[in-house]
């Protein structure tokens, strides 16, 4: 498993496949609950067989250090590929309350600047 920033930069066909705009939310809906949704007028990703995968991020606040994961998820598993800890900076703004969340605005922004992603 990829434990760093500086080593999953070296990975440019993995941070090429990142999703940016998946949630863990709409990634359970996609794999784990087919046609739930095109219920939600979502038709940009259309699960076809065990083949189609997401490759995106999560961020882990259940216990510290705080993380953000990397997974691989298709309609049968998730593969954790990357677990980085979390900037402390990002800890009061995202992690206030236990749980999993989507990597979204300063967040997004600063993991896309630090993996020279477009």
């Amino acid at each position: 498993m990829i434990t760093s920033l500086e080593e999953l930069k070296k990975d440019r066909k993995l941070v090429n496949e990142i999703d940016w705009d998946m949630t863990p939310d709409m990634a359970v809906r996609m794999y784990l609950e087919w046609g739930n949704i095109w219920a939600r007028g979502d038709r940009r990703h259309v699960v076809r067989s065990k083949k189609d995968f997401s490759v995106y991020f999560t961020v882990f606040c259940w216990d510290r250090p705080f993380c953000i994961y990397l997974y691989k998820r298709n309609s049968e598993d998730a593969e954790e590929l990357a677990k980085i800890e979390l900037p402390e900076r990002f800890e009061n703004k995202i992690c206030k309350f236990k749980g999993v969340y989507a990597v979204e605005d300063e967040l997004r922004e600063w993991l896309r600047q630090e993996l020279n992603a477009a």
